[in-house]
């Protein structure tokens, strides 16, 4: 043991969902206490980003519910579509429609 964490390990243990998992129920803990924030992601690598892509492309629908998703290409934020390569991943929480 070297006493290093590196984020670069590639394990191949199947955990690949459960990972995404995590992440999604970590941005709701996370907006549920900072509700205008904003958070931006890409993976450590060009292969981790594009599971993150697949993650929420296979999730779109259920996302859309409650976050507004983006996706950096060219530089430029834009609205996320699915079968698009993006660089990084924009999202935020929705403003919860109150009634009274």
């Amino acid at each position: 043991m070297t006493g290093i964490v590196s984020d670069l390990v590639v394990t191949n243990n199947g955990d690949s969902q459960k990972v995404l998992a995590t992440v999604a129920r970590t941005l709701y803990a996370f907006t549920d206490l900072y509700t205008d924030s904003t958070i931006i992601a890409t993976g450590s690598t060009d292969a981790r980003t594009r599971l993150y892509r697949m993650g929420i492309t296979n999730n779109l629908i259920e996302i859309q519910k409650d976050f507004v998703v983006m996706g950096l290409k060219d530089s430029n934020w834009q609205v996320f579509e699915k079968n698009i390569v993006y660089s990084a991943f924009l999202v935020k929480r929705k403003l919860l429609n109150l009634q009274l």
